[in-house]
C-alpha cells in the first residue's frame, strides 16, 4: 500500500515484499586481490611489496645462473665429446682425432663441467640428505657422481671405459631442463606480479594549501587525492566528487569499465577512466584489496594440499626404487659375467632414467599457474585443499537475495486488465511512481528506464494514506493502489494470471485510469540474469542444484521453477542454515554453500566448500574458502570448472613425468639388452628431461571459463 507524504513524495508499501527476510547489505564491498605464485615455494610481498619484487629477481637470478653455467658446459662439452672413443668411432674419425694426452684433455675439461654444471646438483644432494629427505637432486648427483668418479679412476689406470661424453651430455641436458623449468616457473610467476607493480608509486594529495604529490606509502586513513584521467587510482578509497568510468579488469577480471560516482567505492591499482575524480582514503597498506589478495593467494600457495602430498610420496618412493633397482643392476650384470664397465653403464643409465625431476614441478606449477588464474579472474582462493575438494562437489547451495537475485525489485509481470496494452501500464505506472523513493516505486522506475520508456511529468500528484497515490497524466487521473485500496473500493478482480503471481509471492501493485481498472504490475526481487546460464552449467556437470532462503516459500518456489533448481529450502531461519547444510551433508553428498551475508557465514563454515561472493559482507568473506569478487553465479562454475581442469593437470603431469619409468627402468636396466636394445646415460637424460619440458608446457595450458559480462571469457596462463 502507499502512504505518501506529499511534501516529501516518498512511498510506504504496506504488502509483504519478497526481499522482507533477506536484505543485505552490499555496502561494505571490500576486494581482497592477488599475486605471486611458484613452484614448491609461494611468496607475496605487499607493504611496499619490496619482497615480492626481491623474490621476482631471485627467480631471475637462478634462470640467469642455469642459463650461464648451460651456455659454459655446452661449450666445453664440445672437445669432450670429440675426443670420446665411442664418437670417434661413429663418425669413423678414430685415427684421426686421437694424439698422446687425450684422455687427461677430457678429464680435465670434465673436472670443470662437472664442478662448475653438476654444482646445482651437488648442493641438492647435501640439502637432501641433510633433511633426510632424498629426491631428484640426489638421483642426479649420484648418477654424474658415479659417471665422473669411475672415468676418472680408469683414465688414471683402473681397468674399465671412461663416460665422460656421457657425463658432460647429461649435466647439459638437466641444466637445460632446469633453464625451462624455472623460465616456466618465473612465467607463473610474473603473471601475479604484474599486479603487484599496478600500485602508483605517488599520489595527489589534496590539502587546505593545494595540492601537492606525496609517496603512497605517506596516505592515510581520511585523507583526500586528486586521480586525474588516465591514472592508476593510488589506493583503496571513496569517491566525494566527480563522476568517472573506471576499468578493474587487471584486479577482478571485469572486461568493461565500470561507472563510478560520488559515494562508490574504488579499488587502488584501477585505471580511471575520462574525469576527474577526488577519492576520500579508506584503506593503506595491507588493509587494500590488492594486498589482502597478496596474502590470500600467498596462503593459499602455503597450504598443503593432498595432490601435492601424493607427488611427494610418489617423488620419494621412485628415489628408493631407482637407487634399489639401480644396485640390483649392478650386482646381476655382475653375476652374469659382464665386466664392471657395463654394469655401471646400466646403472648409471637407470638412475638417470628415473630420476624424478619432473615429479618435483609436476604439481607445484600447476599450483602455481592455477592460482594465477584464479586471482587475475577474480576467483579467490583462500584454501586450497577446499578448492581441491570443489571438483568432486555433489551439490551446490545457492542463497537468493544478492546471490541468485540482485536484491532489489523490478517488474516481473504486466497483466492488462482492459485496453491498455502493457508498456501503456507501465508508463502511467513509471509516471506516478517516479515521484517516490521506495524500493517498489524505484522497481517499476527502473522496468521503464530498461524498457527505455520516458514517462510523461504527472502534475497534482497526492498521496492516498496507506493505500498508494494518485496524480493527473495526460489528462486522464491516474492511480497505482494496493490489493487493499481495491477491497475498499469494492472493485473486482477477476484474473486468474493476478491470482498466479499472488501466489508466486509477488508483490502486486494495480493502475486505475479514471477509476477504471486497466493493469496490473507484478514485482518481486530480480533474478540475475547469470544465474540461469550458472545453473545450466552446473546441471550439465552433474551438480545437484539448491537454494536455502529465509524468504517465503510462495517466493522460493517461483525462483527455483524460474531457475529449475533441483532442490529449495525457504524460510529457514539464519541460525537454521548450518544444521540444513548438515543435513543435506548427512545424505552422503559433498557440499558448497555460497553466500554473501553475515546470517550465511555458520552455513559457509560447515560447508564441504564455503563460497563467499564479493559483494557481500566481510564476516562472509572471512568465513569462506573462496571469495568471489563478482556478484555473478557463473562464477561458482568457473571454480568448479578450474578444480577439475587443475586436477586434471596434476594427473596428466604425474603421469608424464613418472609414467615413463613403467617402460624406461626395465630397457636401462638392460632387461632387451640381449636383442641390442640399451639405453644409454645420456638418452636416459633426453627422456627424463624431455618429460620435464611437457610437464611445463602441459601445466601452462590450463584454462578456465569465465564469463565477462559480454559472453567470453576465457583465460589461462598466458
Amino acid at each position: 500500500m502507499h502512504n505518501h507524504d506529499e511534501r516529501h513524495h516518498k512511498h510506504n508499501h504496506d504488502h509483504t515484499s519478497s526481499l522482507g527476510s533477506e536484505n543485505k547489505d552490499h555496502a561494505g564491498h571490500t576486494h581482497p586481490d592477488t599475486v605471486e605464485a611458484t613452484s614448491g615455494n609461494s611468496h607475496a610481498g605487499h607493504s611496499g611489496h619490496g619482497a615480492s619484487h626481491d623474490h621476482q629477481s631471485h627467480h631471475a637470478h637462478m634462470v640467469a645462473d642455469f642459463r650461464r653455467r648451460f651456455w659454459v658446459c655446452l661449450v666445453l662439452s664440445v672437445p669432450v665429446v670429440a675426443l670420446a672413443p665411442m664418437i670417434q668411432t661413429w663418425l669413423g674419425l678414430r685415427d684421426s682425432l686421437r694424439f698422446p694426452g687425450d684422455s687427461y684433455i677430457q678429464f680435465a675439461i670434465a673436472t670443470i663441467v662437472y664442478f662448475y654444471g653438476g654444482w646445482p646438483f651437488l648442493k641438492g644432494l647435501f640439502n637432501e640428505v641433510g633433511k633426510g629427505r632424498p629426491g631428484m637432486m640426489t638421483l642426479i648427483a649420484v648418477a654424474i657422481s658415479t659417471a665422473y668418479f669411475y672415468s676418472s679412476a680408469v683414465v688414471f689406470g683402473v681397468e674399465g671405459k671412461v663416460f665422460y661424453w656421457e657425463l658432460v651430455t647429461l649435466i647439459d641436458i638437466m641444466l637445460v631442463g632446469h633453464w625451462i623449468e624455472m623460465k616456466s616457473v618465473m612465467g607463473a610467476s610474473a603473471a601475479l606480479e604484474k599486479l603487484v607493480k599496478l600500485m602508483p608509486a605517488e599520489a595527489h594529495l589534496v590539502g587546505d594549501d593545494g595540492t601537492h604529490d606525496v609517496p603512497v606509502t605517506d596516505l592515510k586513513h581520511g585523507d583526500r587525492v586528486l586521480v586525474k584521467p588516465g591514472e592508476k587510482i593510488p589506493t583503496d578509497g571513496t569517491i566525494l566528487e566527480g563522476r568517472t568510468s573506471v576499468n578493474e579488469s587487471m584486479l577482478t577480471g571485469e572486461s568493461r569499465p565500470v561507472e563510478k560516482g560520488e559515494g562508490d567505492e574504488v579499488i587502488g591499482g584501477a585505471v580511471n577512466g575520462e574525469s576527474a575524480i577526488t577519492v576520500e582514503v579508506s584503506k593503506t597498506g595491507d588493509e587494500t584489496y590488492l594486498a589482502q589478495v597478496i596474502e590470500m593467494v600467498r596462503k593459499a600457495q602455503e597450504s598443503r594440499s593432498k595432490t601435492q602430498d601424493l607427488a611427494n610420496r610418489a617423488a620419494l618412493l621412485l628415489t628408493v626404487v631407482a637407487l634399489s633397482v639401480g644396485a640390483i643392476t649392478l650386482v646381476t650384470w655382475l653375476l652374469l659375467g659382464k665386466d664392471f664397465a657395463f654394469a655401471l653403464e646400466r646403472t648409471v643409465t637407470v638412475m638417470v632414467i628415473a630420476c624424478p625431476h619432473a615429479l618435483g614441478l609436476a604439481v607445484p606449477l600447476v599450483v602455481a599457474v592455477s592460482t594465477a588464474i584464479s586471482a587475475r579472474n577474480g576467483l579467490l582462493i583462500r584454501d586450497r585443499t577446499a578448492f581441491e575438494a570443489a571438483r568432486g562437489l555433489d551439490a551446490i547451495v545457492f542463497d537468493k537475495t544478492g546471490t541468485l537475485t540482485e536484491g532489489r525489485f523490478g517488474v516481473t509481470d504486466i497483466i492488462p486488465l482492459g485496453d491498455m496494452d502493457e508498456t501503456r501500464i507501465l508508463t502511467l505506472a513509471a509516471s506516478i511512481e517516479s515521484q517516490s523513493e521506495h524500493p517498489i516505486a524505484a522497481g517499476v522506475v527502473r522496468s521503464a528506464e530498461e524498457r527505455d520508456i520516458r514517462p510523461p511529468q504527472p502534475k497534482g500528484f497526492r498521496a492516498i494514506p496507506g493505500k498508494g497515490a494518485e496524480a493527473t497524466v495526460e489528462g486522464t487521473n491516474i492511480k497505482v493502489v494496493s490489493p487493499g485500496y481495491l477491497r475498499e473500493a469494492s472493485i473486482e478482480i477477476e484474473s486468474g494470471e493476478v491470482n498466479r503471481v499472488a501466489d508466486e509471492g509477488k508483490t502486486v501493485v494495480f493502475v486505475l485510469a479514471d477509476d477504471r481498472l486497466v493493469g496490473a504490475i507484478a514485482l518481486a526481487d530480480v533474478i540475475r540474469p547469470e544465474s540461469r546460464e550458472a545453473i545450466d552449467r552446473l546441471k550439465a556437470m552433474g551438480v545437484r542444484v539448491m537454494m536455502l532462503t529465509g524468504d517465503a516459500q510462495a517466493v522460493a518456489d517461483w525462483v527455483s521453477r524460474e531457475l529449475g533448481l533441483d532442490e529449495v529450502f525457504a524460510q529457514v531461519l539464519p541460525d537454521q542454515k548450518a544444521e540444513k547444510i548438515k543435513e543435506i551433508q548427512s545424505r552422503g553428498l559433498r557440499v558448497a554453500m555460497t553466500g554473501d551475508g553475515v546470517n550465511d557465514a555458520p552455513a559457509l563454515t560447515q560447508a564441504d566448500v564455503g563460497i563467499a561472493v564479493g559483494a557481500g559482507t566481510d564476516v562472509a568473506i572471512e568465513s569462506a574458502d573462496i571469495v568471489l569478487v563478482r556478484s555473478d553465479p557463473r562464477d561458482v562454475t568457473a571454480i568448479v570448472e578450474l578444480a577439475r581442469a587443475t586436477y586434471g593437470k596434476m594427473v596428466q603431469n604425474l603421469w608424464w613425468a613418472a609414467g615413463y619409468n613403467i617402460f624406461a627402468i626395465p630397457l636401462a636396466a638392460g632387461v632387451l639388452a640381449s636383442v641390442g636394445i640399451l639405453l644409454t646415460p645420456a638418452f636416459g637424460a633426453v627422456l627424463m628431461s624431455a618429460s620435464t619440458v611437457i610437464v611445463s608446457i602441459n601445466a601452462r595450458l590450463l584454462r578456465v571459463h569465465r564469463d565477462d559480462g559480454s559472453g567470453s571469457g576465457r583465460d589461462g596462463a598466458s
